[in-house]
């Protein structure tokens, strides 16, 4: 295998058929081809790439390299990075494919981007894609697809339906990209020191459906699909609602982050109010850390997103745990009292949230760490 990094897409299946295009350079030995991965040869398939390619196959990867202007080996990593299935030589991309190339490899050529971060960017863009891609697929296009008549094949429904939305889709996709980008990139030029516009200090949260194995279980397959979706769909709302940014689900679990300690206290808050509020919701728990974190393609690792991760896992049901850092910077902002001697002695103060330490545990691989419990602050004289 030629691509130098380990965490190539290469090692993992990409997905097969049509626009599924990949080259294998000449060093790749034999023995790691796919040769289950040939673009399909059913008529409607090809139509519907056609479609939504906007051109015809004209090239072998060898022929889309050599057009393009860059090697086999590194037209091989931009593909694999995209998340494209090895097809050996058979005739399958089309112009696209060549000019995708050709703008990659000038990035690099111009000193615009390195060679590994234009492959960043291929594999950054090829995973999120293909995520939308899927549920595209699987949960909006399969339903609208289902003939509507008696007799009518899927075939006659679905190239029409494709060629009414794609345009409406892929305007809408750029739209919300830029949406996003411009939000990332005034976080960025808002950060004073360099140094943290990668390594930043950040609140991270873990939120966690307790007992999820045991709903497995019990629960049949559509119900357990309606709940998980119910889950991600309503953490994904009250996070982006309250200024925090989602960074995964995970099923059971999503990953939140927040630039203040504050916003990420109120979104642990309200998640546990809501799912309260929703008898078919399993309890919640939540973790919350805060400190430096690494942001790498979209995604936060380091300690603190571990400590934050390990203090969900020890939290009791329909509570939050948040670190010793994150307590203080609670207290430092005015978002909550010190202590609760601080407060007495203010009157009660106009404090958002109540801090409660817990005893001292130790916590795998992070040593023994002092966990506080998260609540609101009620008024001692409600009136």
């Amino acid at each position: 295998m030629t691509v130098d990094d380990s965490t190539s897409s290469a090692s993992a299946p990409g997905p097969t058929g049509p626009g599924t295009p990949i080259g294998r350079d000449q060093h790749t030995p034999h023995h790691e081809v796919d040769h289950t991965a040939q673009p399909t040869a059913d008529p409607l398939a090809i139509r519907l790439e056609q479609l939504i390619l906007g051109a015809e196959r004209r090239y072998t990867p060898f022929q889309a390299a050599r057009s393009a202007g860059v090697s086999m080996e590194l037209a091989s990593r931009f593909w694999r990075a995209m998340g494209f299935a090895d097809i050996g030589q058979a005739k399958a991309l089309t112009e696209a494919d060549v000019l995708a190339l050709r703008r990659l490899a000038g990035l690099v050529e111009a000193g615009l981007l390195s060679e590994p971060m234009a492959v960043q960017v291929a594999r950054s863009t090829g995973q999120t894609t293909a995520r939308l891609a899927e549920w595209q697929i699987d949960s909006f296009l399969e339903g609208l697809t289902e003939p509507p008549e008696p007799g009518m094949t899927r075939t006659e429904v679905t190239y029409p339906l494709v060629e009414l939305l794609l345009p409406e889709l892929e305007e809408f996709l750029v739209y919300v990209w830029r949406r996003q980008l411009a939000a990332a990139t005034g976080r960025v030029v808002q950060v004073a020191d360099d140094e943290e516009m990668v390594d930043r200090r950040l609140a991270v949260g873990f939120a966690d459906l307790v007992g999820f194995t045991r709903l497995t279980r019990r629960l049949e397959e559509e119900e357990l699909g309606e709940l998980v979706e119910s889950f991600e769909t309503t953490s994904a709302d009250l996070v982006a609602a309250h200024g925090g940014r989602l960074i995964k689900t995970l099923g059971d679990e999503v990953l939140y982050c927040a630039d203040d300690a504050a916003t990420a206290a109120e979104i642990a808050l309200r998640l546990i109010e809501t799912m309260e509020a929703d008898p078919q919701m399993p309890e919640l728990r939540v973790g919350i850390a805060f400190g430096t974190v690494t942001t790498r393609m979209g995604d936060v690792f380091g300690t603190t997103v571990n400590l934050a991760s390990r203090l969900t896992s020890i939290a009791p049901k329909d509570a939050v745990l948040v670190d010793g850092a994150m307590a203080e910077e609670l207290g430092r902002t005015g978002a909550a009292p010190v202590s609760e001697k601080e407060a007495e002695a203010e009157g009660g103060g106009t404090y958002r949230f109540a801090l409660q330490p817990m005893w001292q545990r130790p916590v795998r691989g992070l040593g023994v760490v002092e966990p506080w419990s998260l609540t609101r602050r009620k008024p001692k004289n409600p009136a």
